[in-house]
């Protein structure tokens, strides 16, 4: 959990304060196309001229800005049809959780790439809106989002299925405390341990997503940098100037690691039942 605590927080730091020293990413030199790595350009240059380590801290921004926003929105959805299957149990569990089997039926990568190719603009949505950073982010993660909440949904319904028969439980209700409240007062913060390291885990499987869908230009489009774009715009000189490749590869590598370990360390440190085992 401390390694990956560690890499989490130099990697955050990195992506925070690196493009204040920085070059602008978008900054053009034709002149110093693919340029190797020097003071000014640690990293050396892409195929525009542009700064590899402003671009690929940029991106990071970027790539984690889409991955936290979208394990939130993720959890946020699954929590609470998970949470309303448990509790209630009967019908709403039964329709509940068949339209979980239903999502997680779906081809996860095709029904992305349907959703991603949509056209805003043909929606009627203002072109220039279309095309700002932060509706990038946001389209991003509500399509991911809203197919990747399956997951949490059965973690917090299994859980729910026993909180609900606890001592505690049945207290609230024969005192007459109503569904809502004591879905939000006894049992969801019962429930936020096993939420939070699944969403933890979640992020390093979102950013590979996103890092895929970027990488076949339904993502994060040029010129706005993210890690997937940048191994697309690497492709066609990967073997004479690998570092294009190389280090957002790297970066998605190592940030990936990075939530898994934490994520890991979370299980161990909030699941009393595991710890109890190990030890």
């Amino acid at each position: 959990m401390r390694a990956g605590a560690a890499l989490l927080v130099l990697l955050l730091l990195a992506v925070a304060l690196g493009p204040l020293v920085l070059p602008a990413p978008e900054a053009l030199d034709l002149a110093a196309r693919y340029a190797p790595p020097s003071w000014e350009h640690p990293l050396g240059t892409d195929e525009l001229g542009r700064d590899l380590a402003a671009r690929l801290l940029h991106g990071g921004r970027v790539s984690l800005a889409v991955a936290a926003v979208t394990a939130v929105l993720a959890a946020i959805i699954g929590t609470g049809i998970g949470l309303l299957a448990g509790f209630h149990g009967g019908w709403a569990d039964a329709v509940l959780m068949r339209l979980t089997d239903g999502v997680m039926a779906l081809p996860l990568l095709p029904l992305l790439i349907v959703l991603a190719a949509a056209d805003p603009a043909r929606l009627g949505l203002d072109p220039e809106l279309a095309a700002s950073e932060g509706f990038a982010v946001a389209r991003l993660a509500v399509i991911i989002g809203c197919v990747g909440w399956t997951t949490v949904a059965r973690l917090v319904r299994a859980s729910a299925l026993s909180l609900r028969s606890r001592d505690y439980v049945r207290a609230a209700v024969v005192a007459g405390a109503s569904p809502g409240r004591i879905m939000r007062r006894h049992i969801l913060p019962n429930i936020a341990s096993p939420v939070v390291v699944s969403t933890t885990i979640s992020v390093g499987h979102i950013i590979l997503i996103e890092s895929a869908l970027s990488f076949l230009g339904l993502g994060i489009r040029p010129p706005l940098a993210s890690w997937g774009n940048m191994l697309t715009g690497a492709m066609d000189v990967v073997w004479s100037t690998p570092a294009l490749a190389v280090w957002p590869g790297a970066a998605i590598l190592l940030t990936v690691l990075a939530f898994n370990l934490l994520g890991d360390g979370l299980q161990k440190r909030l699941d009393p039942k595991l710890v109890s085992t190990s030890t």
